[in-house]
């Protein structure tokens, strides 16, 4: 839980009084007053926001999200949007239809993914993985990556895919990872949690959007 009590306090807008027809020295006085305390929380704000640690007082929107089952392609010509069943963390960005990846800011984005592949076949494979937005095919946005053969019966060979990716969007765009492989012996795997030593789950597919920056005018 975010510790609230690192929150900068915006200054609350200063109340000057007003006089009547004269001029008055002591009601000048408050006023100039209150609008030097104003100014100096101002200025004391910003110098924290643009200080060495001011990024721990800003809040952009972010997410991170991962998928604890195995993606299978059914065939060879078909693309696949990879799926997720979990949310990690979400602040403006959410997951729509297990695959959109929704943004409620616009601007560009940082998207970020690492998915484990799996190939069980006797030669090598590859897979290409690339993005949509809106359901569209992002141009330049393919990758290829290649599997070696499996390495003996029950042992299939393994590689991370990952990559990341900016991309322009507008409030309530979504963003899809695609995949498509030459063998559907190739597949999206993840595993449980491992002994001796005790390891973590691997997940099939990790993704994290990050807010980059608004747009240029």
């Amino acid at each position: 839980m975010a510790d609230l009590g690192q929150q900068l306090q915006t200054p609350p807008i200063p109340k000057l009084g007003t006089s009547g027809e004269g001029y008055s020295a002591v009601l000048q006085n408050q006023n100039n007053s209150v609008l030097n305390t104003f100014f100096i929380r101002l200025v004391n704000a910003l110098n924290t926001v643009l200080g060495i640690r001011g990024g721990k007082y800003l809040n952009n929107p972010y997410g991170a999200f991962q998928d604890s089952t195995d993606q299978t392609a059914a065939n060879t010509t078909t693309a696949y949007a990879v799926t997720f069943n979990t949310t990690d963390f979400s602040n403006g960005v959410t997951i729509a239809s297990n695959s959109r990846i929704t943004v409620a800011e616009t601007g560009i984005w940082n998207l970020q993914f690492s998915i484990q592949l799996k190939n069980t076949t006797n030669d090598g494979q590859d897979v290409d993985i690339w993005f949509r937005k809106n359901g569209t095919n992002i141009a330049n946005s393919n990758s290829r990556f290649h599997l070696v053969a499996r390495k003996g019966t029950g042992d299939p060979s393994h590689i991370i895919a990952a990559l990341n990716f900016f991309v322009e969007m507008v409030a309530n765009d979504y963003v899809e990872i695609m995949w498509r492989t030459e063998n559907t012996g190739v597949s999206i795997e993840h595993f449980g949690t491992s002994t001796s030593p005790t390891r973590p789950a691997v997940p099939s597919a990790i993704v994290t959007m990050s807010f980059v920056s608004n747009l240029s005018i």
